[in-house]
């Protein structure tokens, strides 16, 4: 570190250490709380302070260093997880592309999902078919993976929930035999690896976020990974507006399109903070189990506890790195949810729908009529999910003894569950 460097380095952490002496309150347990560290802040300083913020040298040192790490030769970052699922849609359904979706095409995705698991595919031309989820995982049930919905179906959108997944083995082999490609939304599970091969690389394309109170986060930002240098190049250009500067030759500026196009760049601002925070993402990770643990643990040897919840475990063979702590109610204890949940937020406990519920009770699947008439009949879990379900963040760091405290007595003696 050279000696101006290391002079702002100390002035900046003085004052960093100024701004943050005040305590923690450990009545109130938010989704992610402290999520920047000094060096994070301090790698965003350094790249404004160089006047290049836009993506260049750090966005590629980000991009190798998660290639390297994950497995893959094949990433570009993007301005968000959802724009890397937007990306990935439209590399798809690309005429560059030697096979490509067509406009009318069918593809399969949970009944549990985000927003921007689902429209980009629909925005590119293609059709949804949802499928209900597992109950034990929340996600993609590969059972519902029948021969009549392969042979019509030619993606599959599969989901990693908070950290866990499906049998992605299975379904990775179920994709290839049927020629379907298969896209997984990691954007809440990196460093989960099923079988020591983490998700997201078992498909055709996976995705990932570092939006705030994910694995890593950098405020803002994803990553997109391709099987082959053909889908690369192709998201390489849909990335920026379609041109292939930097693609073909090193130093090639001409403004030359090969292609339709969006600007879906990151800074590398938001490169630094994320690169800062991926050097600790294995501690993160190690962290957030250990608080799972506990709670889990704190909560089930309650004195008041009597069954009032259960945990999704992990997948067999799975290795998770957990995202937040999703919880379902006692199905007799269905009715109180949203009193339990007022209750929570009134104590300053954040809680959040496990994704957002079964997508199909939302207002724009009405809009586009994906919504079906009998979802108890047609999508059991995923609507039990629905109506049981709510999820809490976890600490990236070790949980201190009065939060878990004022957390389990506060989910464990809610007055509904006493009378």
């Amino acid at each position: 570190m050279s000696l101006k460097k290391s002079s702002l380095k100390f002035s900046f952490d003085k004052y960093f250490s100024k701004i943050n002496r005040s305590n923690i309150n450990h009545n109130q347990y938010p989704l992610l709380e402290n999520a920047f560290s000094k060096d994070d802040i301090f790698a965003a300083i350094e790249v404004i302070l160089s006047k290049k913020i836009t993506m260049s040298d750090v966005t590629k040192n980000f991009e190798y260093e998660f290639g390297k790490y994950i497995g893959s030769k094949y990433v570009l970052m993007t301005n968000s997880g959802s724009s890397a699922n937007l990306l990935a849609a439209f590399t798809m359904t690309n005429r560059k592309r030697k096979f490509f979706l067509k406009p009318g095409d069918y593809f399969a995705i949970p009944a549990i999902c985000w927003s921007t698991s689902l429209w980009p595919f629909v925005q590119s031309g293609l059709k949804p078919i949802f499928v209900d989820v597992n109950i034990n995982n929340y996600c993609l049930d590969e059972v519902m993976l029948k021969k009549n919905l392969l042979k019509k179906i030619k993606l599959i959108v599969d989901i990693h929930v908070l950290g866990n997944c499906s049998n992605i083995n299975l379904i990775s082999k179920l994709a290839k035999k049927n020629n379907i490609l298969l896209f997984e939304d990691t954007c809440e599970s990196l460093g989960s690896a099923y079988n020591s091969k983490y998700l997201g690389t078992f498909g055709d394309f996976g995705t990932y976020s570092f939006y705030y109170s994910h694995q890593i986060t950098a405020g803002e930002g994803g990553m997109l990974i391709c099987k082959n240098k053909e889908d690369y190049e192709i998201a390489y250009t849909l990335r920026a507006h379609g041109w292939d500067r930097g693609l073909k030759k090193k130093n090639d500026k001409s403004f030359n399109f090969v292609n339709s196009g969006f600007n879906l760049r990151p800074l590398d601002i938001t490169a630094a903070i994320g690169l800062s925070q991926f050097k600790r993402l294995n501690k993160m990770m190690s962290d957030r189990k250990e608080n799972r643990d506990l709670i889990i643990s704190s909560i089930e040897n309650h004195n008041n506890y009597k069954n009032q919840f259960t945990f999704f475990q992990e997948t067999k063979n799975l290795k998770a790195s957990w995202f937040g702590l999703p919880i379902l109610l006692r199905p007799d204890l269905t009715n109180i949810k949203n009193k339990f949940l007022k209750y929570l937020n009134l104590n300053k406990i954040e809680t959040r729908p496990i994704i957002s519920g079964n997508f199909l009770n939302q207002p724009a699947a009405k809009l586009y009529n994906y919504t079906n008439k009998d979802m108890k009949k047609n999508f059991p879990v995923s609507q039990d999910i629905e109506e049981r379900g709510f999820f809490i963040g976890l600490p990236t760091a070790k949980i201190h003894n009065d939060q878990l405290n004022y957390l389990v007595n506060k989910l464990v003696n809610f007055d509904g569950f006493l009378k």
